[in-house]
């Protein structure tokens, strides 16, 4: 049986959900962390529920942390990152699977935002669900088992990735990757390289993540189509 996860959330504003934004927190953070976004963002998603779960190991080096999975599988290895991310992701498919029920909410209207391990979560998770979801969001992040995509078996889904080009912690040639890895699958996938950024998510980050938001959702209530790619 999966772990269990769990962590703070925001319930709509109108009262009943239309849509779920899932916020995937980095390695050593939490819930906590990511969820101070979907505060900025709620006043303009009024039918939107807002979660932050923790990931489901306490985190090796921060005690007070949680990872997805060991920071030694970030290493050039894809192997066991790959292997890694597999091991983690029954429980963030089982949490998603709650969080579709409890807000009673289809996985069409559902938008997966991570930063760093989150984000490499979100990309690797995503396609490998039964549906697609209305898109996701990666924040410095890397994309795991690119090869994979090209499976039959994978769900097409809308990726915005954005990196900072000064990110000293996931290295910013991954954003080159990411476009590669989706772009030959067939996949939409927006990227955006953003100058002066370290390993974080600046204003720009924020407004163009928030925008991709309000498509998705439009597209998925008019007619389930993809987003457009948009260019920067």
């Amino acid at each position: 049986m999966s772990k269990m996860i769990d962590g703070p959330f925001i319930a709509p504003k109108s009262g009943k959900a239309q849509n779920l934004v899932v916020f995937l927190h980095g390695y050593g953070s939490n819930g906590d962390d990511l969820i101070s976004i979907g505060h900025e963002w709620a006043p303009y998603l009024a039918d939107t529920a807002f979660v932050s779960p923790n990931a489901p190991e306490v985190c090796e080096i921060w005690a007070q942390g949680y990872q997805w999975f060991s920071i030694r599988a970030i290493d050039p290895d894809a192997f066991e990152r790959e292997k890694q991310a597999e091991k983690a992701m029954p429980a963030l498919n089982a949490f998603l699977d709650a969080q579709l029920a409890k807000w009673d909410v289809p996985e069409s209207r559902m938008i997966l935002v991570g930063f760093s391990q989150g984000a490499m979560m979100a990309m690797y998770v995503a396609p490998r669900r039964a549906q697609p979801c209305a898109g996701v969001i990666g924040y410095s992040g890397m994309l795991i088992e690119a090869e994979a995509l090209k499976q039959p078996e994978m769900v097409k889904i809308p990726v915005l990735a954005i990196h900072g080009d000064r990110d000293e912690v996931v290295p910013p040639a991954s954003l080159d990757a990411i476009e590669r890895g989706f772009s030959d699958a067939g996949y939409d996938v927006e990227t955006v390289l953003r100058p002066g950024l370290g390993h974080g998510i600046d204003g720009f980050g924020l407004t163009r993540g928030l925008e991709f938001i309000k498509e998705g959702f439009e597209k998925s209530a008019n007619s389930g189509a993809p987003l457009a790619h948009v260019k920067h």
